[in-house]
């Protein structure tokens, strides 16, 4: 039965948890006035016919696809472990992920690196990518997501050690400030043996800067 609730685009990686009744509806509306004073504020008519969906458009983007991670909790984005007696390097490169860093509410994007050793438990690859999806999918920045990532993953698996390396670029450093667009920050967290060992970290990293 259709209940006129917009369905959620199917881009969104991560299934957010289904909010109680009414409560998303009444969020987008609310996100969408809140929208339209501030096209007031800069001078704008929201009235005008370029603009005069803009403000639900809006509040359906961010409610619904940008900031679905608060909806979603890095444990419940690991939700498939698998007993295993696999105690060697388990990496996953190139997760693609867009963000929105909550100083500037611009957006970065880039890639993450996310690997962990083992310790009698694995979790499902597409899970390392859920993990990413979901830590994205909300107001943060580049050094909490890499932290967080890797804090998850010590969490729930309970492995040896896990590394996360995220490259990226900021919408906040190529549209203003010093506006220089393709400078790429990169960030890392190591946790257990990668934190101890550099060999262990050190072959990480040449996976990640050459997988063959």
């Amino acid at each position: 039965m259709d209940d006129g609730r917009e369905a959620r685009p199917e881009a969104v990686v991560v299934p957010p948890a289904p909010a109680a009744d009414g409560d998303e509806d009444a969020r987008v509306l609310q996100v969408a006035e809140d929208v339209r004073r501030l096209l007031v504020d800069l001078g704008e008519d929201p009235e005008r016919e370029g603009l005069r969906e803009t403000p639900l458009r809006v509040a359906r983007m961010y409610v619904r696809e940008l900031l679905v991670g608060r909806l979603v909790t890095p444990a419940e984005a690991l939700s498939t472990v698998f007993r295993e007696d696999f105690r060697e390097l388990v990496l996953v490169r190139d997760i693609p992920f867009y963000a929105l860093c909550e100083h500037h509410l611009m957006p970065f994007f880039g890639r993450a690196h996310v690997g962990y050793l083992p310790d009698g438990a694995v979790v499902g690859l597409s899970k390392l990518a859920r993990l990413i999806e979901a830590l994205a999918r909300r107001l943060t920045i580049q050094e909490r997501l890499t932290t967080q990532a890797a804090d998850a993953l010590m969490e729930v698996l309970k492995p040896q050690g896990a590394m996360v390396v995220v490259e990226a670029e900021h919408f906040c450093m190529t549209m203003r400030g010093v506006q220089k667009p393709g400078t790429i920050t990169t960030t890392s967290a190591a946790r257990g043996i990668f934190a101890e060992d550099s060999t262990a970290r050190e072959e990480f990293l040449r996976l990640v800067r050459d997988p063959r």
